[in-house]
């Protein structure tokens, strides 16, 4: 195949050679085809966010050149963004009867736009390389991951904050997830420490896909930003959904996913995959540890829910063959098959941040909290004939919103800015 693709170039002129194929509209994926259900429509008329699908496809229908796709693409995944920042912190109109602190519209609106994007067929044409490089902005743009903007005020402290998408949708389409809440609410907004410094936090929000992780999703999202500069974080917390009715502080975290399907339906069993080209610790360790000030936040009394310091992970010991839960981390020399957060993308989004820090600065405060399940209210759970909102719901994303903020001002008051010679 090699000599005969030789021999053809050599007598094709290169005057006729010919440009990449367009490729074919993609079939939706599996996120995008629980659009059609009842749930995501309701969740997308009540926010007023079920405009964004269509006004995405009027935009793209005047686009004439890749090169104004590229630009019209990311401006609307930083747009979609902003409006949902603004939705939930109250600027704008409401757009609907659905409560603002909601975190799904963005995630649903976010969906119809990739379908639509997914779909179109430009007249100038769109090879498949350049199809999936919009894809990537639209999904980067929407989720706050390239406008993470810190303060270069030496005098401010500068936190980094992450989210997750609402996940188990199978079991139940109407779920939200207090972590991506909580980003939302939390994005560009600041905080008073207990000294009375200002604590500026940024926010992103993350896919529950394991594809996306191994691609480097995480690491080029934050990179920047534990980098050494002006603009350089100076704590960062990971946060997704955890246990009923408590906080999780993570103390450890393993290099092991454990396989349990995400939003795509797909599973992954295995090492933790550092992408190429990202700086990293070699040899890859099997557990990484937080640096968040973990002490004194169980002890600070931050609202209605606890807060637990859990140590506990899932090891294979060194010279053994069989996973050991281990109440107080892990022992030395042994293989991780499950960290504090468990072995699926909370861990994982723990374990590549702070293998990330480890690697650039290791002195940067750092590391995972979970969040208390958010549940409907009584009477309300039944998926299929359930509401999408009720008042405990709504009630207790608010709740572990506000405590979240109280658990990152606590940390704050702890660190300090990497220009007063920390970090």
């Amino acid at each position: 195949m090699g000599a005969l693709g030789a021999a053809l170039l050599a007598v094709a002129p290169l005057s006729l050679t010919a440009p990449p194929a367009a490729a074919a509209p993609a079939e939706a994926t599996v996120e995008e085809g629980r659009l059609t259900q009842a749930a995501p429509q309701e969740i997308l008329r009540r926010s007023g966010f079920d405009a964004s699908e269509r006004e995405f496809g009027r935009g793209l229908a005047r686009v004439a050149t890749y090169g104004e796709a590229r630009r019209y693409v990311a401006d609307q995944g930083r747009a979609l963004w902003r409006r949902a920042v603004d939705r939930v912190q109250g600027r704008g109109p409401d757009g609907g009867d659905l409560s603002r602190d909601d975190d799904r519209p963005l995630y649903w609106a976010r969906l119809a736009m990739t379908r639509q994007l997914r779909q179109w067929q430009p007249d100038f044409g769109l090879t498949e390389s350049e199809r999936g490089a919009l894809l990537g902005s639209l999904e980067r743009g929407s989720r706050g991951q390239d406008s993470v903007e810190l303060p270069a005020d030496k005098g401010v402290l500068r936190i980094v904050v992450t989210g997750f998408d609402p996940f188990q949708l199978d079991a139940d389409p109407r779920r939200s997830n207090p972590s991506g809440a909580a980003a939302l609410a939390l994005d560009g907004t600041t905080v008073r420490t207990a000294s009375g410094r200002p604590a500026r936090i940024e926010t992103a929000v993350f896919p529950v896909r394991w594809a996306d992780f191994a691609d480097g999703t995480v690491e080029r999202t934050l990179l920047p930003h534990f980098r050494r500069g002006p603009r350089q974080a100076d704590l960062f917390t990971t946060i997704s959904q955890g246990r009923p009715g408590r906080f999780d502080v993570e103390r450890t975290n393993g290099a092991w996913r454990g396989g349990y399907p995400d939003n795509a339906r797909e599973s992954r069993t295995e090492t933790v995959p550092i992408p190429a080209g990202v700086p990293t610790v070699r040899p890859q360790p099997q557990w990484t540890t937080t640096s968040l000030p973990y002490a004194r936040i169980v002890a600070a009394g931050t609202g209605p829910f606890p807060v637990v310091d859990h140590t506990e992970v899932t090891e294979i010991p060194a010279g053994g063959t069989a996973p050991v839960d281990r109440p107080d981390g892990p022992t030395p020399g042994s293989t991780a098959r499950a960290g504090g957060g468990g072995d699926y993308l909370s861990n994982e989004i723990a374990y590549r941040a702070t293998l990330l820090r480890d690697a650039v600065r290791p002195a940067l405060p750092g590391g995972h909290l979970h969040t208390p399940v958010l549940e409907f209210g009584p009477g309300n759970t039944d998926p299929a004939h359930g509401r999408i909102t009720d008042p405990d719901f709504v009630h207790h994303r608010v709740t572990i919103t506000e405590q979240v903020r109280t658990i990152l001002t606590v940390a704050a008051s702890e660190a300090t800015p990497a220009g007063d010679g920390r970090g």
